[in-house]
């Protein structure tokens, strides 16, 4: 891909560096981090090795780079949903739709962090030096509906396992599935279909 130059030299530092995140994470989602090549995400980029590794000293380094984006991003992504909801479903199910439409739009992020699920080795030493930050989240609006008295107590890993962690099979298991059962996650119908289906489970789920 050709990179856009800016015109300042850390404009044209940060546009590579975005760059390399990029396609890093899209070669982490398809190989895994340990047959990932960083020979293969310079190669993407447009850079050879020694540049990509005065970014990122390590294949570690660029991959826990990768990782804490997409925690980031997605925690974003949910503040802005439910930024001024109040009531305690509606928070919930907007909640829900920010994870959704999140991975829905950035597949690459779903099979990271299932890939981070079955490979505990790649963050043994802190399972959550990243991802809390969306663990906490969830638990804030968990809290919120249970402190409201409109949520029977939960526990934000039930919650988690039982509902939210269909999203991810939505999004990666699209293919994987044979190709009378494969079906498009962004196509509108499908859609639909699952996110009504997340509501109800979601409702299911927390309603006294």
């Amino acid at each position: 891909m050709t990179i856009p130059m800016p015109s300042t030299r850390k404009e044209r530092a940060d546009a590579t560096r975005e760059a390399i995140l990029r396609e890093a994470e899209h070669v982490f989602a398809v190989t895994g981090f340990r047959a990932a090549r960083l020979e293969d995400i310079g190669e993407a980029v447009g850079i050879r090795r020694p540049s990509l590794l005065h970014h990122f000293a390590t294949k570690q380094m660029l991959y826990d780079a990768v990782e804490e984006r997409i925690f980031e991003q997605m925690s974003a992504a949910s503040e802005v949903r439910i930024a001024g909801v109040a009531d305690p479903m509606a928070r919930l199910l907007a909640h829900l739709d920010a994870w959704l439409d999140f991975f829905v739009g950035r597949p690459s992020a779903a099979r990271i962090l299932q890939r981070l699920i079955a490979d505990t080795a790649v963050r043994q030493d802190n399972p959550v030096q990243f991802s809390y930050v969306v663990l906490d989240d969830m638990e804030r609006t968990l809290t919120h509906g249970i402190a409201k008295g409109a949520f029977v107590p939960i526990s934000t890993m039930t919650f988690i396992n039982a509902v939210a962690g269909g999203i991810l099979f939505y999004v990666c298991n699209s293919r994987q599935v044979g190709e009378q059962r494969n079906y498009d996650p962004s196509n509108p119908a499908d859609l639909a279909v699952f996110r009504t289906l997340l509501h109800k489970l979601a409702r299911s789920a927390v309603s006294p």
